[in-house]
């Protein structure tokens, strides 16, 4: 990776302890940039827990050459998110690129979902997102410039069982990462995301019990997490100056671009509709188009290569 496509910028990647965000880090300051690492050291569920990830992704950039800072504050609190950029901040002096990357699971059926197994998922990732992306606007808008990168999911996109909280907030971070693009254009500000495909401690609590689902992990398996971070510092660079309020995946040797909702088709009726009609006519024609009650997995049925 070229060590000049971000020399001189600084990152602030969230939940850079490890996994996706990890590879991120380490790799965007290959590429030249000074790297905020920020990571609450928390496990899966988002409960604390002892050790230092965020302190190993330093010792790696560092002994590669690097220059890293960390932040342990949380993303899902306004004051805490804008603590990470001020953090940066006083390490580097500017900020670039902010990779929106922290996420917890809390992974149960919907009818069996509580509301603290709702608004913990929503809190960290959608939340987080606009949290930290809403602190880094006012610096981007300043020096007029500036990247986000977003961690979206196929979760969303298409879908998944077992994870109404996690789905709502992955989708909801692609109408934000939107929405940013379109209201920051005017100050050189860029917005997308990425659907990442990875086996890392964010995927690692899928169940494996039948043949098909061991299978699945398997296949995830080989996805390693830093497949996904040249399109992260891709993103973030000059390179994509003109790209902006797009939604990428990334899966082992594939990248994909994910398209938005569009009407797929139409009926009109003169006289207006009733309740009838819409069952006896328009229900007909559109029911052809419906979109299948489809999870992730059945999309992306083929085996990465």
């Amino acid at each position: 990776m070229s060590e000049s496509l971000l020399h001189g910028k600084v990152a602030i990647v969230t939940g850079a302890g490890g996994g996706i965000g990890r590879e991120i880090a380490l790799a965007m300051a290959l590429a030249g940039a000074r790297v905020l690492i920020n990571d609450i050291g928390a496990s899966l569920g988002g409960e604390g827990q002892s050790g230092t990830p965020a302190q190993q992704t330093k010792l790696i950039i560092e002994q590669r050459g690097g220059e890293a800072a960390i932040s342990t504050d949380s993303v899902a609190d306004w004051a805490s998110a804008r603590s990470i950029v001020t953090a940066a901040l006083d390490h580097f002096g500017r900020v670039d690129i902010v990779v929106n990357n922290a996420g917890i699971l809390r992974d149960t059926i919907f009818h069996k979902m509580t509301p603290e197994d709702w608004t913990s998922v929503i809190n960290v990732h959608l939340n987080g997102t606009f949290f930290v992306s809403r602190a880094a606007a006012d610096v981007f808008r300043k020096q007029e410039s500036g990247a986000f990168v977003h961690m979206t999911s196929t979760s969303g996109l298409i879908g998944n069982f077992g994870q109404a909280n996690y789905a709502a907030a992955k989708l909801g971070i692609t109408a934000l990462s939107k929405s940013i693009a379109l209201d920051m254009t005017r100050y050189n500000v860029r917005s997308n995301c990425i659907a990442p495909f990875a086996w890392s401690r964010m995927t690692s609590s899928i169940p494996a019990e039948t043949p098909e689902q061991k299978a699945r992990v398997e296949r995830l398996k080989q996805m390693t997490p830093d497949k996904n971070a040249p399109l992260a510092v891709f993103l973030a660079s000059d390179a994509a100056k003109d790209v902006t309020g797009q939604v990428f995946g990334a899966r082992m040797n594939e990248l994909f671009l994910f398209s938005s909702p569009r009407p797929i088709r139409s009926v009109h009726s003169a006289e207006g509709w009733t309740p009838e009609t819409i069952a006896t006519r328009a229900l007909p024609a559109l029911q052809s188009s419906f979109m299948p009650l489809d999870r992730s997995g059945e999309v992306f049925s083929w085996d990465p290569v």
